[in-house]
C-alpha cells in the first residue's frame, strides 16, 4: 500500500505557460520529477479575468490556454474575479476556482503559499490532506503585512502541514501558524539543482558560444528585474568596485528594466553593462560558465535557485545576507550583511581577485539534488495521505 501511486492536486499562482514560459519553472521541475515516479499530478493554475485590449502581463494571462499538457502534468487554468487592492477577498475566490477543478486527489498541495493557502479550509471540511508550501515572497512579503500575515496564519493552522524551501521560511511559517493555534512545525523541502545541466565549463568556450569578449572579468545578475532583487544596488556596487576591464550582464527581465537601462546610460556605463533579457536554462548554464561571479543584492529571498546553479557551475557568488541565501553560503566572504554599494563593491573586487576553488564551491551544493528533494517531498505527501 505504501508504494502505491498518489493522486496529487497542485494548486499554484505561479507556473510556466506558453505566454510566460519562465515563470515558476522550478516548480514545474519539482512536479515533473514526482510524476516521473508514477504519481498522478494535476496542476491547477487559476488566473484572473483579464481586461481586453490591455498588454503586458494582462495580455500574457489572456493568452494562457485553459488546459494544456506539459510532459506528464495536466494543467488547468480556471478564471476568477480578482479585484485590485483586495487580497483578503481575492484569495478565497482563487481557492474556490481551483477547488472546482480538483479531480478527487489523495492530497492537495498549495504550492506558493499565498493565495493558494486559502484552499486549506475547503480541504479540511472534506477531510482532504492539504500541504502549504512556501517558496519566498509568497511568505515573506505576506508576513510583512499585518492583515495578510494573520490570514496566512489562519490558513496554515487549518492545513494538514506546511513546508518550505529554506529553514528561514519554515521558521516564519511556524510562527504564523502557531500564532493561529497550530501545535506542529513545518518541514524543510529544499529545491535541488540539475547537476547534469549546471556544472563547471571551460570559460573561453562558453564566451565564444555566447559571442562575448574573451578578456576581462564578467559579473552576472540573474533574475527578474523587480524591486526586491534591487538590481540598481547591484549596478552601483559594480560601478564602485569592479575593475575597469570588468563587464556586468543583467540576465532577466521585469518592470525595473527601464530604470536599469536609464541608470546605465546616466552613469555612462553602456560599454561595460548591458541587459540580456530572459534566456532558456540551457543558455543560462553557458552564461554561468562564461562568468567570474554571480551578484545577488536581494532584500528578501527564500533559497534562490540562481545561487544553487552558480555554485554547481563552480562560480563564486556575492550575495546579501537574507533568508535562505545565508543557509547556502554560511560564514564565507561571499555573504555581505550591509546593503552598501561601497562594501559590496570592495567585496566584488576581492572575489574577482581571489575566488574560492571550483571544488569548494561545488561541494556547497553537492547534496542538493532533485533526487533527494523529491525523496523528501514524496515521503511528506505519503505521510499526509495516510492521515
Amino acid at each position: 500500500m505504501s508504494s502505491s501511486p498518489l493522486r496529487i492536486c497542485v494548486v499554484t499562482s505561479l507556473f510556466p505557460s506558453p505566454s510566460q514560459p519562465h515563470r515558476g519553472i522550478f516548480a514545474e521541475h519539482r512536479w515533473r520529477a514526482l510524476a516521473a515516479r508514477g504519481h498522478s499530478v494535476q496542476v491547477v493554475h487559476p488566473q484572473p479575468y483579464a481586461p481586453p485590449f490591455v498588454g503586458g502581463d494582462w495580455g500574457a494571462i489572456r493568452r494562457m490556454p485553459a488546459r494544456e499538457t506539459r510532459g506528464a502534468l495536466r494543467v488547468s487554468r480556471p478564471r476568477f474575479l480578482h479585484l485590485p487592492g483586495r487580497p483578503v477577498q481575492n484569495a478565497p475566490r482563487f481557492a474556490r476556482a481551483a477547488w472546482r477543478q480538483a479531480d478527487t486527489p489523495d492530497v492537495v498541495v498549495c504550492d506558493y503559499a499565498w493565495p493558494a493557502a486559502a484552499l486549506a479550509p475547503l480541504c479540511r471540511t472534506q477531510g482532504l490532506p492539504c500541504l502549504i508550501n512556501g517558496r519566498g515572497s509568497d511568505v515573506l512579503e505576506v508576513s510583512g503585512e499585518a492583515n495578510l500575515g494573520h490570514e496566512l496564519g489562519k490558513y496554515l493552522a487549518e492545513a494538514s502541514g506546511w513546508s518550505a524551501v529554506s529553514q528561514d521560511l519554515v521558521r516564519v511559517m511556524d510562527r504564523l501558524g502557531q500564532s493561529a493555534g497550530a501545535s506542529h512545525c513545518g518541514t524543510l523541502i529544499p529545491n535541488g539543482v540539475d547537476q547534469t545541466r549546471f556544472f563547471p565549463r571551460e570559460q573561453s568556450a562558453c564566451r565564444k558560444q555566447l559571442k562575448l569578449d574573451e578578456g576581462g572579468p564578467l559579473v552576472l545578475v540573474v533574475g527578474h528585474l523587480i524591486e526586491r532583487k534591487d538590481p540598481l544596488l547591484a549596478l552601483r556596487a559594480f560601478e564602485r568596485g569592479a575593475p575597469l576591464d570588468a563587464r556586468l550582464l543583467f540576465v532577466g527581465a521585469g518592470p525595473l528594466e527601464g530604470a536599469v537601462r536609464g541608470e546605465i546610460q546616466a552613469r555612462g556605463l553602456e560599454s561595460r553593462v548591458r541587459c540580456v533579457g530572459e534566456v532558456e536554462p540551457e543558455e543560462l548554464a553557458l552564461y554561468y560558465g562564461a562568468s567570474d561571479l554571480l551578484l545577488l543584492t536581494s532584500t528578501r529571498e527564500g533559497r534562490p535557485n540562481v545561487v544553487l546553479e552558480a555554485l554547481a557551475c563552480g562560480r563564486p557568488v556575492l550575495a546579501t545576507a537574507v533568508g535562505g541565501t545565508a543557509e547556502l553560503l554560511g560564514d564565507s566572504p561571499m555573504l555581505v550583511e550591509e546593503r552598501d554599494p561601497e562594501v559590496l563593491g570592495q567585496r566584488i573586487s576581492t572575489l574577482l581577485a581571489d575566488a574560492p576553488t571550483e571544488n569548494y564551491l561545488q561541494a556547497l551544493v553537492e547534496d542538493l539534488t532533485w533526487e533527494r528533494s523529491t525523496d523528501t517531498l514524496e515521503a511528506v505527501l505519503r505521510s499526509l495521505a495516510r492521515g
